[in-house]
């Protein structure tokens, strides 16, 4: 409001005085304008792309609380079934005792039955309190890069959950110079920052995976897109090992050619997306799994 005020001020005074300043001061004046016209269309776009990206924190917000909504909803379903079921074979059990129809043996083995229902209740409570710990987790890692990558062109890098799983995508016109998977200095400061949030979650063993556009590709010693894929990954990996420190046992190197495209190849900015590392963090399933054997 205030530049547009500026604006106003230096048209009135330039409009007021056309008749009595000199050619050169009017140029000038005209100068002024234009400048001061610029900086406002700037100020504007930038006020758009804030506005945009509040709304696109706003909808990934809204999505994953109706993902943990439905999950929750399916638990709480469940459950009602188990209640329902152990209320009616307790029902069952007491009127078979009543009639003598069962013998000690099979009474004795359908409370064992009901004592397994009550263990997997138990279990569910596990999964459901599991599952609320990643949901956080998963959040959190998500608002901690976004704030340490504030900085950094939104076309340029991407943070979504998916499934469960965090993606963290980097343009490779950020990372590398084209046709070559050498990182830039400029990259090097970007992996600085997702590594400083990494490094703040020592249990998260995360992949970096190498794509690629679906233009042929050979230089050199590498014959095509796979090799230029892996190359990319693993320099990134160097990166994230060597300069930050990440223990290289968390890290998985990957390259996934052309062959997982997040848009159309037939189009320049289609190809352009496609060129991308993307930073995954991996699923504990190890977890996941001793949480089952303990369970069972």
């Amino acid at each position: 409001m205030k530049l547009s005020l500026t604006i106003l001020s230096a048209t009135s005074l330039l409009l007021m005085g056309v008749g009595c300043v000199s050619p050169k001061k009017l140029r000038t004046a005209e100068a002024k304008y234009a400048q001061l016209d610029s900086a406002y269309v700037a100020k504007q776009n930038e006020l758009r792309e804030c506005q945009g990206n509040l709304k696109n924190t706003s909808d990934q917000k809204t999505d994953l609380a109706k993902q943990k909504a439905d999950l929750l909803a399916k638990i709480d379903d469940l459950n009602k079934q188990i209640d329902f079921l152990k209320k009616n074979n307790t029902q069952v059990l007491d009127q078979l005792k009543d009639l003598s129809v069962v013998s000690g043996a099979q009474a004795e083995s359908i409370k064992q039955s009901l004592a397994n229902l009550n263990a997997k209740d138990s279990y569910i409570a596990n999964l459901q309190s599991s599952l609320a710990r990643k949901d956080s987790l998963n959040m959190a890692l998500v608002m901690n890069l976004k704030s340490a990558l504030s900085d950094v062109n939104d076309t340029d890098i991407n943070i979504k959950v998916e499934k469960d799983v965090v993606y963290i995508d980097i343009s490779d016109k950020l990372l590398f110079n084209s046709g070559s998977y050498t990182v830039t200095n400029r990259a090097k400061e970007v992996l600085g920052k997702v590594a400083q949030v990494l490094n703040a979650h020592p249990n998260i063993e995360f992949m970096v995976e190498g794509n690629t556009d679906s233009k042929p590709y050979r230089n050199g010693l590498l014959l095509d897109n796979w090799d230029l894929s892996v190359k990319r990954a693993t320099a990134v990996t160097r990166i994230l090992q060597n300069n930050y420190k990440i223990d290289p046992k968390r890290i998985t190197a990957a390259g996934r050619g052309e062959y997982a495209p997040v848009a159309p190849n037939d189009t320049k900015e289609g190809r352009a997306a496609n060129r991308r590392t993307r930073i995954i963090i991996l699923p504990q399933l190890d977890q996941f799994f001793k949480l089952l054997e303990k369970n069972k």
